[in-house]
């Protein structure tokens, strides 16, 4: 299939850029949802090229396909988009380090660390005769 160069490049450096691609297998959709300019039976034709090639892990669930870049796949976009060895895609970047928690008022827990509006056993308020489940009762 001829895909025109510009929508090419427009799918490859979505991919680069997010790590990840969601194609919806469609093709009559005149567009994709995430990409200008190209349409859905494009960007389903680019992922199944790039996976022969194995430069994309493809996972397919309900009708979608999941397209994980490859670190082949890094380095052949990086290539043809002629991008720096900097630049990484979003799934390879490191995440900023989470705030601290907010502090805990130490009466809330008993000195085990369990909560202190419980008995001292888990499930205590339930009583040992009593009952007619399993094991109870008369």
């Amino acid at each position: 299939m001829f895909i025109p160069k510009a929508n090419r490049i427009a799918v490859f450096s979505y991919l680069f850029r997010e790590g990840v691609l969601v194609v919806k297998k469609d093709t009559v959709s005149p567009t994709h949802p995430h990409i200008e300019g190209c349409t859905n039976l494009e960007v389903l034709n680019l992922m199944k090229s790039l996976q022969s090639r194995g430069y994309i892990r493809l996972t397919y669930s309900w009708q979608h396909s999941y397209c994980y870049l490859t670190p082949e796949g890094i380095e052949y976009l990086r290539g043809y988009l002629a991008l720096p060895a900097e630049i990484v895609p979003a799934t390879h970047k490191k995440a900023a380090t989470r705030p601290e928690g907010r502090e805990r008022d130490e009466d809330k827990f008993g000195g085990e660390g369990k909560p202190a509006f419980r008995g001292g056993g888990d499930r205590e308020y339930r009583s040992r005769e009593g009952g007619f489940g399993r094991g109870g009762g008369m």
